[in-house]
């Protein structure tokens, strides 16, 4: 059976570890300062919203929640970037994804200060990223694979580490990330013939690829590290709510074979909003430090 790698205890370390720097920031008179945008009221967006703000709170970190109305222009979402780009006690801009469907994502990601996108998707990081700068802020959910790893005393140095998914979000970020770290990364997606074949060379299984409970025990040789990046709530006739919430791996097998796994709930989800954190620290240093 494999060993759980438990990534709200990671998360909640890393948050002691912010909560202390926000300490000693503080004593300088300065405060960090979140802005999260959010776009309508979907449930689940208001859901990750909360919790964000929430977690600013607990570490002392300035947070203001900005709900606008589902019907916002384009040019008037723009405005409100504008504003929070000008501001000092700004440092970190976050517009919940996705937004309405009139919304042009990537053009409100462009419109970002890159120094305050904690998100880590305006072109700018994501280059810096590819470069290896140290100033890059880098996309939240890949960090934090790559940091649960860490912590969790894996060694990447020469390991085969395969990503199954090649999304910006989390695949292609994630990818290089692990190649920084010296791995040798093979990256598959929904086209990749003979994917279980691949998938069982990995030391290190990365799945990102949106579909519940896709890699089975046939995609995993004994001995392997996943990490299930997914998550998604099914139906579950077993269960009273009638749901239960999986991730991209199909936990009941693979954690059979694996040698350690990430859970969901419970695994990547708490090291997303942690690593969200820790880029708000950064971009206010980036902004406040003296170049």
């Amino acid at each position: 059976m494999a060993q759980l790698i438990d990534g709200k205890l990671i998360a909640e370390k890393i948050n002691q570890e912010i909560a202390g720097l926000v300490s000693k920031i503080k004593e300088t008179g300065l405060t960090p300062g979140l802005a999260v945008v959010q776009v309508g009221s979907r449930p689940d967006s208001s859901l990750y919203v909360g919790k964000k703000v929430e977690t600013c709170q607990n570490l002392g970190i300035y947070s203001e929640r900005i709900q606008l109305d589902a019907s916002i222009s384009q040019s008037e979402l723009l405005q409100v970037i504008d504003s929070l780009n000008e501001r000092n006690d700004i440092h970190g801009i976050l517009v919940q994804s996705p937004p309405p469907d009139h919304i042009n994502e990537q053009a409100i990601v462009a419109a970002i200060n890159p120094l305050k996108d904690v998100d880590g998707f305006h072109p700018v990081n994501v280059g810096k990223m590819t470069i290896g700068d140290p100033t890059a802020l880098v996309a939240c959910t890949p960090a934090g694979c790559v940091e649960i790893l860490k912590r969790s005393g894996i060694e990447l140095t020469g390991k085969r580490a395969v990503v199954l998914g090649r999304s910006m979000i989390v695949g292609k970020p994630l990818s290089l990330l692990l190649l920084s770290e010296n791995c040798t990364v093979t990256i598959c997606h929904s086209k990749t013939k003979n994917l279980p074949e691949i998938t069982r060379q990995a030391d290190i299984l990365c799945v990102a690829i949106g579909k519940p409970e896709f890699v089975t025990k046939d995609f995993v040789s004994p001995g392997t590290v996943v990490i299930d990046v997914g998550i998604h709530v099914v139906a579950d006739s077993s269960r009273k709510s009638g749901k239960r919430t999986t991730g991209d791996v199909k936990f009941s097998e693979v954690s059979e074979i694996a040698s350690m796994i990430t859970p969901v709930p419970g695994g990547v989800g708490p090291m997303t909003i942690a690593l969200l954190m820790q880029n708000t620290i950064k971009a206010f240093k980036l902004q406040t430090t003296p170049s």
